[in-house]
Parts: structure tokens; sequence; C-alpha cells
């Protein structure tokens, strides 16, 4: 075999439907914390389970609007209101940032070289593969918390949406 081709084993749709089952787990074990324990709850000095789920949130949808608008703007945390609640629905908000951006993409657009937040000069899918396995590395430390408290988390394969 000689020639250089890349042969594509998911299609951007699949992709995008594995993205968001993890989103939706996460989502549900956000909904798991008490909401006192949500922003002071810590083990061994990590961050909370609120500071976790803002880095989540600084990353997810503003990396998928700037690889879909070929931006390379700097990470940013926003500032999300002290309620659990309002984490959910920034959580919400860009679920559906993440699919109209996605929409934008091509297939040949997840071969193509990108420079995420001026920081992570990847491919367009290693970005996308590095979003989502932040997302399950943070969830895991948010399980931990979880099984620290008493509750017990979701299944970690149920990720219908």
């Amino acid at each position: 075999m000689n020639a250089t081709t890349t042969a594509q084993v998911i299609s951007p749709e699949a992709l995008l439907q594995h993205f968001q089952g993890h989103r939706s787990l996460t989502r549900r074990v956000i909904e798991a914390f008490p909401e006192k324990d949500f922003f002071e709850f810590s083990i061994g000095g990590m961050r909370t389970p609120a500071k976790l789920v803002t880095e989540m949130l600084s990353i997810a949808a503003p990396a998928l609007q700037a690889i879909a608008n070929g931006d390379n703007n700097p990470y940013i945390e926003p500032k999300i209101s002290e309620t659990k609640q309002a984490y959910l629905e920034r959580w919400d908000e860009a679920t559906d940032l993440i699919n109209d951006n996605w929409k934008k993409l091509s297939v040949e657009d997840f071969g193509e070289m990108f420079n995420l937040f001026g920081q992570y000069n990847f491919r367009v899918i290693e970005n996308i593969f590095y979003i989502i396995d932040n997302e399950i590395h943070h969830r895991g430390q948010l399980y931990v918390y979880l099984r620290a408290l008493g509750i017990t988390p979701p299944f970690f394969w149920e990720r219908e949406r």
C-alpha cells in the first residue's frame, strides 16, 4: 500500500452523537450534586465541582465555535451565577451551540490543522478528541466526589440523550 489516504472510520454525525452522549451523562452527574456540595466540596485541595464544570463550559462550545469560524481566540473561563441551575442552563446552551457549529464542519475540515485557543495546534479531529477526553477526565473526578458524598453516580455507559 503506497497511497497515503485517510480512511473515514466514523461519520461526523456518529462522532457528534458520541460527543453529545458524553455531555448528556456529564449533565446527569452535575444534577446529582447537592447544591451546597456543587460549590464547596473538594478532596485533597482539588477544584470544586463548580470549578471543574466551569472549565468544561469554557472548552466545549467555545472550541467548536472557534473551529467552525476559524477563530483562535484565547481560552477564557466565564463567570457563572452561583446556582447549580445556572450551570445546567449554560450546559444546555452549550449543547445547542455545539450542534449549531458542528453543522458548519465538512468531512474535510476534520483533517485540517487548527490552533485551538492559540495553544493547541492539531488537526481538528484531534482537538475534538481533546475536548471529549477533557470532559471524561473531569467527569471521573466528579464521580469520585459523588462517591465520597455517599451518592451513587449514573452508570458511565448510559449516555443516551
